[in-house]
């Protein structure tokens, strides 16, 4: 389709229907991931840092999630001006750092990378682009094998990312991705079942002028990556939240205009988003339910999402977030795959 002929919205579309051909893609492939989590399982890391920007800031959120619930390793996301502007080069010794980029072409994030190996650190980068500068920098990378994405806003190789990640951490705790075998296919019942549900939500929501995303646990990653997609994608102001930072101030401004965008998953996480969301309620605000446990909440719209490992939550979840943010654009006359002003690669001097 020639940019001249291409409708608004068209590559976005495309990009969120490949997301189950791309986990089938990644899984299939597997094994060299599995090489990778071999070669940090020997070394034995006393803890890790996640280096990233964008979304891959909150696909590397996930992976602390991951990292220090599956592994029981005390992680730290890393301030990458702590290199670029001030010069830090602290000892990195007996460190995991893992370097998170799809495009892996932030100028940050390879000298924080170049710098944590030079550091003593294990750098790990995880990019869709085998050749990148970042890849080249780091000792061992890990392929999102998501393609090529036209799409400004990123939706499969985000998605993608989150699944890289599990499978390497699973794969450095001794596991073989068996709770992540079923994705293709559990991908492709939540993008055919949510459609209709999504479209509902995209009339309920369309004159929205501000949104407050949330979740607790893995999904606390989802809610971050649905208030940047809302915001680069529909313009909206939206402002995301861990459900227990939510209730310490920010509910005070929360009232009947507010459109609240809740992401509940079965387990602990969703569980403990009940108590947050009764509270949201009772002062007015509309809630969009997301999520395998959307049904058990006090919510105005839910969008149920197939159940899996609560741990996998957040590569479901995040299919319909992406289609209601696709959705709110085309519907308040925007073009997602022409944000104003976005870029693909973050530049910060």
């Amino acid at each position: 389709m020639s940019e001249a002929t291409a409708q608004p919205g068209a590559r976005m579309t495309a990009e969120i229907a490949e997301q189950p051909h791309v986990f089938g893609e990644l899984l299939a492939h597997r094994a060299e991931i599995a090489e990778v989590a071999t070669r940090i399982a020997e070394r034995r890391p006393r803890f890790a840092l996640l280096a990233a920007r964008g979304s891959s800031d909150h696909a590397a959120l996930y992976a602390k999630y991951l990292i220090e619930v599956l592994l029981q390793l005390p992680v730290g996301l890393v301030s990458p001006s702590t290199t670029t502007l001030y010069g830090a080069r602290p000892d990195l010794t007996d460190v995991l750092l893992l370097s998170v980029s799809q495009s892996g072409g932030s100028p940050d994030l390879l000298e924080v990378t170049e710098a944590g190996r030079k550091a003593g650190a294990t750098t790990v980068a995880v990019t869709n682009t085998a050749e990148s500068p970042l890849n080249r920098a780091a000792e061992m990378s890990v392929g999102i094998r998501a393609g090529q994405e036209q799409a400004v806003a990123a939706t499969k190789t985000y998605s993608a990312t989150l699944l890289a990640l599990y499978l390497l951490v699973d794969a450095v705790r001794g596991g073989n991705a068996e709770h992540a075998r079923a994705l293709p296919e559990l991908a492709r019942t939540t993008l055919d079942t949510t459609e209709q549900a999504v479209a509902e939500a995209v009339h309920r929501y369309r004159f929205a002028d501000r949104m407050v995303t949330t979740g607790r646990g893995y999904s606390l990653a989802t809610a971050c990556e649905a208030a940047l997609k809302l915001a680069e994608t529909s313009y909206l102001s939206a402002r995301a939240y861990s459900g227990a930072d939510l209730l310490h101030g920010p509910v005070a401004a929360v009232d009947a205009e507010t459109a609240v965008l809740a992401l509940c998953s079965a387990g602990k996480g969703g569980a403990s988003t009940r108590e947050v969301l009764e509270a949201v309620h009772e002062r007015g605000a509309d809630i969009c339910a997301i999520g395998s446990a959307a049904a058990d909440v006090p919510a105005a719209h839910r969008i149920g999402v197939p159940d899996c490992a609560e741990e996998l939550a957040p590569v479901l979840e995040v299919l319909p977030v992406q289609r209601l943010a696709l959705g709110l654009a085309l519907e308040r006359g925007g073009d997602p795959d022409n944000p104003r002003g976005l870029k693909k690669v973050t530049r910060t001097r």
